[in-house]
């Protein structure tokens, strides 16, 4: 019998001339994620007044930023969801401490925002990503929006989340799972990469 005809990957979609990260990004070991999701839908909503705190907390032209550890990860996911027809969405991304700072301020609440530490850790580091799904250009509804301090948005909720909004968000997981990204329960957006609890001294970089 003849072999199999190979199935060809989706390739994705190439957007414009990624420009290069700074200086001090690249001493910190940090990457633009469009480098390594070419099709990468980026809305960071801190760099806009959409946000919990209703303050615009990044500049204009802020970019996304990950620490080079989880390219891999994240190429791997963003390839199981091109099979499928989906793209990743990018929120949040390396977060400078300043920000942390700024937020805790507005909740104090370490369950909803995680306390400012003398080191660097998950977003801080660079480490930890908040993502949903879109097809094409469309976001999928996955049963509340970013940043929801309700049960709704624990991962693995039921309760006032819909069928579909479930099987999206294990969608999401078992992708980022592929790539060795791990949810955190309390948030069905957010996903740490390796070592993303591991303390570490503040990055240096802007996210401009």
């Amino acid at each position: 019998m003849p072999a199999p005809t190979p199935v060809p990957r989706p390739k994705p979609r190439r957007g414009p001339t990624v420009p290069p990260v700074s200086a001090a990004a690249r001493a910190d070991g940090l990457v633009d994620v469009r480098t390594v999701v070419p099709d990468a839908i980026i809305d960071l909503r801190y760099a806009t007044p959409g946000n919990f705190t209703h303050v615009r907390l990044y500049p204009v032209g802020a970019r996304c930023l990950v620490h080079r550890s989880m390219a891999a990860g994240l190429r791997i996911a963003a390839d199981r969801l091109r099979s499928r027809g989906l793209r990743l969405v990018f929120w949040d991304c390396y977060r400078p401490h300043a920000v942390q700072v700024r937020m805790f301020r507005v909740v104090p609440d370490p369950v909803f925002v995680a306390r400012p530490r003398p080191y660097a850790r998950s977003h801080e580091a660079g480490r930890s990503v908040d993502v949903t799904l879109a097809r094409g250009s469309t976001r999928l509804a996955m049963g509340t929006g970013f940043d929801d301090f309700s049960a709704r948005a624990a991962a693995f909720a039921t309760d006032g989340v819909s069928a579909t909004a479930r099987a999206d968000r294990a969608t999401l997981r078992h992708a980022m799972a592929a790539g060795g990204l791990t949810v955190y329960a309390g948030e069905w957006w957010h996903f740490d990469g390796p070592g993303s609890n591991v303390p570490r001294p503040y990055l240096r970089a802007a996210v401009s």
